[in-house]
């Protein structure tokens, strides 16, 4: 592929998907909270959005809803408010004075926290501007369809390793542990990191 130049897009997505951010947050989150498996169904989710994205950007639709203002506003308020949501159930478990379990069992259905993962990245609007400027910038136009299999099936590989890395890394012993003992701080964090990154999309100029 002499017109594509792989290694700088997926550098530029890994940049990208590997700082943290809602959805790499709310895996973290969960793993220490509720374990593993929950921890990779949400995952499943998220890598399922960003794939999403990634395809629709490659086909051009991602373009045409930067395109429309009334999409774009609409997702972007969408994403807001659910992140404000995050926020808020974050804040609430930092102040309740519960016991907290070392992953002894689902908090969600396995098949409900996928979907909560895809909807966290379908109304991310960073991941929508991120791979719809990637592939206007990084992709040039008219390219074959098994090129731009490759491209999304390569940015879908390296973004599974992240997303599998961030449910691996917190749901050890250690990081379970480290939760528990300090589950208010983390929560209070997550709660403001979500309620900053709502508040940043309601106020960036797109």
């Amino acid at each position: 592929m002499p017109e594509i130049n792989l290694p700088v897009i997926l550098l530029a997505a890994l940049m990208n998907t590997a700082s943290p951010g809602p959805a790499n947050l709310t895996i973290a989150g969960t793993a220490m909270h509720d374990g593993r498996r929950q921890a990779l169904a949400l995952a499943a989710g998220v890598l399922t959005g960003s794939m999403v994205w990634s395809t629709l950007a490659a086909l051009g639709f991602s373009a045409l809803m930067l395109t429309n203002a009334w999409l774009a506003t609409g997702m972007r308020y969408f994403g807001a408010c659910y992140l404000l949501y995050l926020a808020f159930r974050s804040a609430r478990s930092a102040v309740e004075n519960n016991t907290v379990r070392a992953a002894t069992g689902p908090a969600m259905a396995l098949h409900l926290l996928y979907l909560k993962g895809l909807a966290l990245h379908l109304t991310n609007p960073k991941a929508i501007l991120f791979f719809a400027s990637l592939f206007a910038i990084a992709v040039p136009p008219g390219m074959p369809p098994q090129t731009l299999a490759v491209v999304i099936g390569a940015i879908a590989f390296q973004s599974a390793g992240i997303f599998i890395g961030y449910a691996f890394l917190f749901s050890s012993p250690v990081a379970v542990k480290v939760y528990i003992r300090l589950k208010r701080w983390f929560e209070a964090t997550f709660a403001l990191m979500f309620g900053a990154a709502a508040i940043k999309i309601l106020t960036a100029k797109v």
